[in-house]
């Protein structure tokens, strides 16, 4: 066995593969040469008491009465040295034409100092760039760019702005890019820890959710990396580097990302990102200006693919959010009639607004009572949850009716028959309006309501919790039989869902709007796909409208956005019969 393991070893060693530097990694006479000066960053809000070091590459062909494009390099001071040479590589490469004339940030983990001597510095990498959240995409945005543009005209363009990290510093870049893709586009990836440290390994699984994103990355990572004969599939107890670089690929090919792969023969570190680091930002910046979209997959058009729970069996790529009407107050809830018209409330402003089918928004009604939650019933009255009176008012021809009193209640929905549930937030349940006994759950924070297709199901999101939940009408009008049957995906940053309302389609799936987009669940309980939000945020009120309830409503804030689907809605007056759901 050990003459075996020393005749591999000699295998490896004979065959591995050298990476030179290449012409476009070496100084050249003759190319303008960028200028480089380094800086600090003082502590700001995001890593409070911790100072940033950073240099700026400027190029010679710079010109400030132009935005300038730039790229922002994680662990600034290693793309400066004599390894990468980065600024050599972006001098001949805007100096042929291959790049624009691009300014770049590089920028290093912050240090919070000790606090007395012989006291140990809190070291803010892992902290920065290990995690998923929009901490440090924030601080990018919000301090460090900011910062910059005070000295540098700094494009805006979201195609114009790329990202680079290398091992940990890859997963910050690409959690960048992928909380903010309305701000940056382009991501170069080096031998990225995708792997369970801090949540990376389940980026893959997310990749392929989540409606795409109009990101363009390039992966690299060697076969080697923490590998050792004993251990061919991984050192390290996070996982394996090169398998999951492997894994995260061909999610991005699964969901049709522009994405490039390249793997080598070396370890943990930069001897072939070095080598390619020329080829891989001319691959990032081919084609520029052209702007980066996103792309159904080419599969779609292929045999055998199957449509079951893919983001493009929802929705189009091209067909995406647009904004109805104005700003508003907070949004509380949208509900659409037979007609196709939708209403939303706008509980401060006490008043209800409506918008056609053609998207012009007109109001509805003043002196609502704080109206939030609505509902369209199939007596083609609107119901309302006046909040600030404790009842429930419909409105019909000019008239107004109340439904129900004493309601202390987030949510309500209302069955083809008139039966009205609450959402009883302050005893943590649903139940029916015109009755006192409440379905037994352990719901956390109960939030929206709706009704399944065929009325025979009600489904109730919990704000709080990661279950949602499903209940069964009894014949008396009771919620029976309830069971934490969604499971939902949970934001990086709080311990909440977020998920403040719900809408149901006709063939069972169940539309809820959280704090990471709007997860879309088969009838069998299971995340499926993950729709983007029309803004950063939280989508906090959903519903389907429309003649056909083949239009997804959705508001953010004070603000009420819409776009097509390729399903369709239930409705309290069309009663739709389900199909068996997926096991």
């Amino acid at each position: 066995m050990k003459i075996c393991l020393a005749l591999l070893s000699c295998a490896a060693a004979v065959c591995a593969q050298e990476y030179p530097l290449g012409p476009d990694s070496q100084p050249r006479p003759g190319v303008p040469n960028g200028v480089v000066t380094k800086h600090v960053l003082a502590p700001g809000h995001f890593y409070p008491g911790v100072p940033h070091n950073y240099a700026v590459y400027v190029p010679a062909q710079y010109d400030a009465k132009k935005a300038a494009p730039f790229m922002i390099f994680l662990d600034g001071s290693g793309r400066l040295g004599n390894g990468e040479r980065v600024p050599v590589v972006l001098d001949n490469l805007i100096a042929n034409g291959d790049l624009p004339a691009m300014i770049g940030i590089f920028v290093d983990p912050g240090v919070l100092p000790a606090a007395g001597e012989g006291a140990q510095n809190r070291f803010e990498r892992v902290f920065e760039y290990d995690s998923l959240s929009d901490r440090y995409s924030r601080f990018l945005l919000e301090e460090l760019i900011p910062e910059v543009a005070k000295s540098y005209n700094l494009s805006r363009d979201p195609n114009d702005r790329g990202l680079m990290g290398v091992s940990t510093g890859a997963v910050g870049a690409f959690a960048a890019a992928w909380n903010r893709p309305d701000q940056f586009r382009r991501v170069l990836s080096f031998i990225g820890t995708y792997v369970a440290m801090k949540g990376a390994d389940s980026l893959p699984a997310l990749i392929r959710k989540t409606e795409p994103k109009p990101i363009r990355i390039f992966l690299q990572d060697g076969r080697n990396d923490h590998i050792v004969p004993g251990q061919p599939y991984g050192t390290f107890y996070a996982g394996s580097w090169p398998i999951n670089n492997q894994v995260i690929y061909e999610a991005f090919q699964f969901a049709g990302y522009d994405v490039k792969l390249v793997i080598g023969d070396e370890g943990h570190n930069m001897k072939q990102g070095d080598a390619i680091m020329p080829d891989a930002l001319r691959w990032l910046w081919r084609g520029y200006p052209r702007p980066i979209t996103v792309r159904e997959p080419a599969a779609m058009s292929q045999a055998g693919w199957d449509p079951r729970g893919k983001v493009y069996s929802t929705v189009w790529a091209d067909r995406g959010w647009e904004q109805v009407g104005g700003a508003y107050g907070l949004i509380g809830g949208i509900a659409a009639d037979s007609a196709g018209d939708v209403y939303f409330s706008d509980p401060a402003a006490n008043r209800i607004y409506r918008a056609g089918p053609d998207g012009n928004v007109a109001l509805f009604r003043e002196h609502t009572g704080g109206a939030s939650a609505l509902r369209a019933g199939a007596d083609s009255r609107l119901y309302a949850l006046e909040s600030a009176l404790r009842r429930i008012v419909s409105y019909g021809a000019g008239d107004e009716k109340v439904a129900a009193r004493n309601v202390d209640a987030s949510d309500f929905t209302i069955t083809a028959t008139g039966a009205i549930y609450l959402a009883d937030a302050a005893h943590r349940t649903v139940r029916p309006a015109a009755r006192p006994e409440a379905a037994r759950a352990e719901m956390a924070l109960p939030a929206g309501l709706t009704l399944s297709g065929d009325q025979a199901m009600l489904v109730a999101a919990d704000a709080e919790s990661r279950f949602s939940w499903s209940f069964q009408l009894a014949p008396d009008g009771s919620l029976v039989n309830g069971e934490p049957f969604y499971r939902l995906e949970m934001p990086e940053s709080g311990s909440k869902s977020g998920a403040a309302s719900v809408a149901e389609d006709s063939i069972g799936q169940v539309y809820f709007a959280t704090a990471v987009g709007i997860q879309v669940c088969e009838a069998n309980g299971r995340v499926a796909m993950i729709l983007n939000p029309p803004e950063p945020g939280s989508v906090h009120a959903i519903a389907f409208g429309g003649k056909e309830l083949n239009w997804l409503y959705a508001a953010e804030g004070g603000k009420l956005f819409r776009r097509p689907v390729k399903v369709t809605g239930t409705a309290v007056w069309r009663t739709v019969r389900l199909p068996k759901p997926p096991l």
